[in-house]
């Protein structure tokens, strides 16, 4: 086992961090004639290294396939299963129609972000590899500092989120299973924490992936796990409004007055329940906050917006056809009483098998998701403390560990330890705080308008030098100030929901 300099972001040298953008620096060893010289000079394209990019970093590998899969896998995530919910709160007007809305506004937004990962020239000019760094270099001063808290937060919130519905998944296989050998005889109620705990240690493992252009191939298989349990939720609402012969729901949604699960529905709750609804649906769509480091693994040429806008138009029309098909049918299957979770309605009767294999399809996506989404963090923290500590072996050091079946894994303390700690603390919470509906609709509200919205356009303004008081910077302003009253009535809305969940739940004795 050897150890090595490790190269993170920024290189390191005799105790040193270098920013090295010149790619000059890594030719230095190629023996070039002369008239490759002369010819490097007159077309500068060929200043581009075979294994570096114009930044001295290695070259980028990523395609439009990769970049559609991360953003399948991180949109589609345990958010489609609370759609029908969201919708029976809002009904068959304003359900669909709110979620084409917030389609249109992502694939906006995210389109104006996809322009601001260089500054300069959208082809030539200085790479941004974080949405923080994003930030930084279009805006500057303290709204660096609060997106940064904002946006590493909300990540932190996602794996608490997604560590959450994994166990809710894992607890219907065995429900499920449990109620079948019965034979319905025994209520089967079980806790949630072993399998909170079995989440997180399989997130520790993974967590070990190095960075982001390594979880390519798990991101792909997240995909597919999402369409997987999707379908399943799709063809199981249609197979039960074909056994109604009808839709069930109403124009206007819940009605006040229907008895549920939590009670009967009060002028008050029924308003709670709107404004949770659409942080339900604003979480559902959140990836923003990984557009940039997504963006950041893909090759060029063509040049990498390019790439990021087709891939994000491919992406967010696919889940949103699939949303529409999800949250209607499930709307359409259990009307007023529609679940928090959608798998979770149908019971635990045949076909039994089908609803495992959707759960533990979640489950497989939700593993690869809690990657997708957390690798940003891991980098930044990462990445500071090679600045802070660079000295020190157990920060910047790799070790080189042979693997049983070929190639070397390079293991390094810090990130070995920190990453351990990090999912840790995410499962304990987790197991403190199990709403799940409540806690997807608040990290929705609360991640929706910053990030998706207000930096994109303020980055993009500022990018293409937009002037104050224009009609293309009022128009702007007038998405930015209506989803900034979204996300706060959102926000308020599963708020409440946690103050009522708080008033019935144990402290790690939460069963189901």
């Amino acid at each position: 086992m050897l150890p090595r300099s490790r190269t993170m972001p920024s290189r390191i040298h005799h105790g040193a961090v270098e920013e090295r953008h010149d790619i000059r620096h890594y030719l230095q060893v190629e023996v070039q004639p002369k008239s490759q010289i002369e010819s490097e000079a007159m077309n500068p394209e060929a200043n581009y290294s075979k294994c570096f990019d114009d930044d001295g970093r290695l070259k980028r590998t990523g395609t439009f396939w990769t970049a559609t899969s991360h953003i399948i896998t991180a949109v589609i995530g345990s958010g489609v299963l609370s759609l029908a919910w969201a919708i029976a709160q809002l009904g068959w007007v304003a359900g669909p129609l709110v979620l084409v809305i917030f389609a249109f506004i992502n694939l906006y937004t995210s389109n104006l972000l996809t322009e601001c990962y260089r500054s300069g020239d959208p082809i030539t000019g200085q790479r941004n590899y974080t949405y923080m760094e994003a930030v930084k270099a279009h805006l500057g001063g303290w709204k660096v500092k609060l997106c940064g808290w904002i946006q590493y937060l909300n990540l932190f919130g996602v794996a608490i989120g997604y560590t959450i519905a994994a166990s809710v998944s894992m607890m219907a296989i065995k429900r499920s299973n449990c109620f079948h050998k019965s034979g319905g005889k025994d209520p089967c109620h079980m806790s949630s924490n072993g399998y909170m705990i079995s989440f997180g240690i399989a997130e520790v493992i993974f967590s070990q992936i190095p960075d982001f252009s390594h979880v390519w191939w798990l991101s792909i298989v997240a995909a597919i796990m999402s369409f997987t349990y999707s379908s399943v939720g799709l063809g199981l609402g249609i197979g039960k409004v074909a056994e109604h012969g009808r839709f069930d729901g109403s124009l206007m949604g819940i009605s006040i007055g229907t008895v549920t699960h939590a009670g009967t529905v009060t002028v008050m709750q029924k308003i709670w329940r709107t404004l949770q609804a659409l942080g339900a649906i604003a979480f559902a769509y959140s990836y923003s906050i990984i557009l940039i480091e997504i963006q950041d693994t893909v090759k060029s040429p063509p040049a990498e917006y390019k790439t990021m806008k087709k891939a994000t138009l491919v992406s967010i029309t696919v889940t949103t056809v699939f949303y529409l098909f999800c949250g209607c049918m499930g709307y359409a299957a259990f009307g007023d009483l529609a679940p928090g979770n959608l798998l979770t309605g149908f019971g635990f009767y045949n076909p039994y098998w089908l609803l495992d294999i959707a759960n533990l399809a979640i489950v497989v996506h939700l593993v690869g998701a809690y990657q997708v989404f957390c690798q940003p963090l891991f980098a930044f923290v990462e990445k500071w403390c090679a600045k802070k500590w660079p000295k020190s072996d157990f920060v910047t050091a790799e070790y080189d560990i042979p693997l049983p079946f070929g190639g070397v894994y390079q293991l390094n303390l810090f990130r070995l330890v920190w990453r351990t700690i990090f999912v840790i603390i995410t499962t304990v919470i987790a197991m403190l705080m199990p709403f799940f509906n409540d806690v997807v609709g608040f990290l929705g509200a609360m991640g929706f308008w910053p990030l998706t919205v207000y930096f994109p356009v303020e980055m993009y303004i500022s990018h293409k030098k937009i002037g104050r008081g224009t009609t293309r910077w009022l128009a702007l302003q007038i998405i930015n100030v209506a989803c900034f009253f979204v996300t706060v009535a959102a926000a308020v809305g599963s708020v409440a929901g946690v103050v009522l969940d708080l008033k019935t739940y144990k402290p790690f004795k939460t069963s189901y």
